[in-house]
């Protein structure tokens, strides 16, 4: 039995502690709900010198809002919960960490990307490091290794997986569960709708304002259902415009808005010389797949089904990489040909990985159509592809590529 889901182990504690002690700002970054202040004070847990200060808390909020250097003063590691709150905080706390560069000065948490704040002003380069935080992972909720990423990229071609115990109805429970540990924690669906729907309220009546003046937050709202039916695939604001009759800037405003409180994420287009027919369109997911399942609720055809096992693939990936020791970074690929590959790791070396999401629980050699068409446009460079899929086992496509079970995502280790 897995023990409370906020108190499961989080492979990004690892990166706090490690950046507590040579860097002076720490910010971790993400959604609300995702476990932020209570990984903050985990990692905190020990240190004698630490003043924490919420501000969530109205009281808290006013008095940094007024005084923000007296709020400031003190000695030790100062953790600030949810500091996007009182933007007026950040030229201070620059200030005091010019005055006194020592590492762990603050331990800051934020329900939004906060360097993309115009609020803010200044991006304090050296002397912050930024870790964001993601729904947990499969790995994380499995206590499983989490290492696909290091794995494919050490072993290449050569990578090996055991079968899953895993089917397609397996994985998409899984993808409508999502990582938020509140929603892991509800067992009973109704309970867990309730969540979701008491969630998406919370951002829309609290984050959306934070970051931005909106004075028509139903419209808001009807861009995240639609965006839903939408994830995992490339993002077109002139259509997303005619179905809402909104203003195409507006929608380009809102969309901006949402992936900046994580709500949503956009992966950029990827392309090389060798596939200069590349588009560049992002293709836009959902950061948590149970989210996005719970805007599709009622919708049960191979489109729906598909976007959610594409998007709930692209979050482990997400996840994964902000750990992961291979500096890779993740892409989708399409030509203006139609071939096209859900998932692209590139790594410094320019090394490629290539990955196909099928939410079936069989492949066909025509699956790896896109696969073996950026493998001969790369050559060398093409490291390594696979199928992701609902089947059992590792199967062999020849000349590299391979179909492997998605839970190989979360249960691959050192090869």
């Amino acid at each position: 039995m897995h023990q409370a889901a906020d108190l499961l182990p989080r492979k990004a504690s690892a990166l706090v502690e490690e950046a507590l002690a040579d860097t002076r700002i720490i910010i971790i970054n993400g959604a609300r709900q995702t476990g932020k202040s209570t990984l903050a004070e985990q990692c905190l847990r020990g240190n004698p010198a630490v003043t924490k200060r919420y501000l969530d808390d109205v009281r808290t909020r006013t008095s940094a809002a007024a005084d923000p250097a007296g709020f400031l003063d003190a000695p030790g590691t100062m953790m600030i919960d949810e500091v996007q709150r009182v933007p007026d905080l950040w030229l201070s706390i620059k200030h005091a960490v010019d005055r006194d560069p020592r590492p762990g000065h603050f331990l800051l948490t934020g329900s939004a990307r906060l360097l993309g704040l115009s609020k803010l002003g200044d991006s304090l380069p050296g002397r912050s490091e930024t870790i964001e935080l993601f729904p947990l992972s499969q790995g994380e909720i499995d206590s499983t290794p989490d290492g696909f990423i290091d794995a494919v990229f050490a072993a290449g071609s050569e990578f090996r997986t055991g079968p899953s115990d895993l089917r397609r109805k397996d994985y998409l429970m899984l993808a409508a569960r999502g990582g938020y540990p509140e929603a892991i924690r509800r067992t009973a669906p109704r309970r867990r709708a309730q969540f979701f729907s008491s969630y998406l309220d919370d951002i829309m009546s609290r984050d959306v304002h934070q970051v931005a003046d909106i004075r028509r937050s139903s419209d808001m709202r009807r861009l995240v259902a639609t965006l839903a039916a939408q994830s995992g695939r490339l993002l077109n604001y002139s259509r997303l415009s005619a179905d809402l009759g909104m203003p195409v800037s507006t929608v380009r405003e809102y969309v901006d808005i949402l992936e900046l409180i994580y709500l949503i994420r956009l992966i950029p287009a990827w392309s090389a010389n060798a596939t200069t027919r590349a588009i560049s369109t992002p293709k836009l997911t959902f950061t948590d797949s149970g989210l996005a399942a719970h805007l599709l609720t009622g919708i049960t055809n191979d489109a729906a089904t598909g976007s959610i096992m594409e998007t709930f693939v692209l979050g482990e990936l997400t996840r994964q990489l902000t750990w992961s020791t291979t500096m890779a970074r993740l892409h989708h690929y399409r030509d203006r040909d139609g071939y096209e590959v859900d998932a692209i790791l590139e790594d410094n070396a320019g090394r490629v990985v290539a990955i196909e999401v099928k939410a079936a629980e069989t492949i066909r050699t025509n699956d790896f159509r896109g696969l073996r068409i950026l493998q001969r446009r790369l050559g060398d460079r093409f490291h390594a592809g696979f199928v992701v899929y609902c089947g059992d086992q590792q199967l062999p496509f020849g000349d590299g590529l391979s179909g492997v079970p998605i839970s190989a995502l979360w249960t691959a280790g050192p090869q």
